[in-house]
């Protein structure tokens, strides 16, 4: 399968996931300081949001790879 195919198809899998999940959370955990034998620990969510015109650029990239790929042009 040639490279320009599995990025094609990478990215429009990408794509999709982003329209489907529209961002992730995940924990973030900081040290806050120690005393002696007793830690205090911070943990905070974070979030991270996938904006829609990303994940509709990357299917159209994503098919055009794989059209221009098809009808014999090279890039």
């Amino acid at each position: 399968m040639p490279r320009i195919r599995v990025i094609a198809i990478v990215l429009i899998l990408a794509g999709f996931l982003g329209l489907a999940y529209d961002g992730y959370t995940y924990t973030k955990e900081s040290h806050g300081f120690n005393i002696g034998s007793l830690e205090v620990a911070v943990k905070e969510k974070e979030t991270i949001n996938i904006p829609f015109w990303c994940s509709a650029g990357a299917i159209a990239a994503g098919a055009l790879l794989l059209l221009s790929r098809r009808s014999g042009s090279t890039i």
